[in-house]
């Protein structure tokens, strides 16, 4: 191809940089040289413009661009494919899950576990100042911890038969303290716990108690399943869904969580991705009292389950017996 007199190698002319021009301006040197250098434009697989020229600086200034092109597309392919991982993400939920838990709310309906009775919400004085129902129903849930419903129940009458305030519990010395409510689980701890609480609650609260989670968990002996139902049931307001150790097994047991987890915690935040947050409130008590009925920790009851046929755990314990036990020994598995 004949070079024009006018160009110098490895210099870009300002009428080059202009690219071909269209009738009406440019007829000259701006259209010659253009056509004459060849500058082709023609569409790159990223939707970039790739030109060929002779010029050394108009190649760099071309490769600049089109790797620039490059970059750019290349990093909004990522943020797509991550959009797309994460709608995925939030869309996944269990298969059949919602007939699942209607079949947990059927067998539930008479309300008859012991959660039911005597659980934490029946373990206050409905008819006291808000401030000493809320502290009640802080330390009934700080005595439930690895404790039977009836255990915390007795506990919680024998408080409240010697005054159960602030006021009194910092006045008790720990061994009556102690006395009052033994047996629950690791109670020499929770004296402990309980005086340092309250002395809390007295010094920065006023005698009340926290109305946030994330203060309710920097008291001593309060975990989360804790603070989630502390909120629900002293200030009315569902903050997080309370898994205890029912919820945990019951939860993994039906596949309701995308991989199986190892702590309360962790099941609470895997439930929390996909589950509608209006079911928050009703899924720990229909879930305890599941588990205190029928989804045992030690041979479930899965024969008399309605989820029976739905439930991975059920298929795998179905036909399972006992040999040191007689057939029809009520402890055998599923029965």
């Amino acid at each position: 191809m004949a070079v024009s007199p006018y160009f110098a190698p490895g210099v870009l002319t300002r009428s080059m940089g202009r690219g071909p021009s269209w009738p009406g301006r440019g007829k000259d040197r701006g259209f010659r040289l253009g056509r004459n250098l060849n500058r082709l434009a023609q569409p790159g697989p990223d939707n970039c413009r790739d030109y060929e020229t002779d010029g050394t600086a108009a190649e760099s200034q071309v490769t600049q661009s089109v790797l620039k092109c490059k970059r750019k597309n290349k990093k909004k392919s990522v943020s797509n494919s991550q959009q797309v991982s994460l709608e995925a993400k939030a869309e996944w939920e269990p298969e059949r899950w919602s007939e699942q838990l209607n079949n947990i709310r059927e067998m539930r309906k008479d309300r008859n576990a012991p959660v039911d009775h005597m659980g934490a919400e029946h373990c206050f004085d409905k008819t006291a100042a808000p401030e000493v129902m809320r502290y009640q129903v802080l330390l009934s849930l700080m005595l439930s911890s690895q404790t039977k419903d009836q255990v915390t129940f007795a506990a919680m009458k024998q408080l409240r038969e010697h005054g159960l305030t602030v006021e009194n519990i910092l006045k008790m010395d720990d061994k009556t303290l102690g006395q009052l409510i033994h047996p629950v689980g690791f109670w020499r701890s929770k004296v402990r716990y309980i005086k340092q609480t309250t002395a809390i609650l007295k010094e920065r609260y006023g005698g009340d108690i926290p109305n946030t989670v994330s203060e309710l968990l920097h008291l001593p002996g309060v975990g989360p399943k804790m603070a989630h139902l502390i909120m629900k049931l002293a200030w009315d307001h569902v903050s997080g869904i309370c898994v205890d150790t029912h919820v945990h097994r019951i939860a993994n047991r039906l596949q309701w969580l995308g991989k199986e987890t190892k702590t309360p915690e962790k099941t609470r935040l895997a439930l929390e991705e996909w589950m509608p947050r209006e079911l928050w409130s009703e899924t720990n008590w229909l879930l305890v009292g599941f588990g205190q009925q029928i989804c045992l920790p030690v041979n479930p009851r899965c024969s008399g389950c309605l989820n029976r046929d739905i439930c991975p755990a059920a298929k795998n314990n179905l036909g399972k017996t006992n040999r040191r036990l007689s057939p029809n020994s009520p402890q055998q598995p599923c029965q």
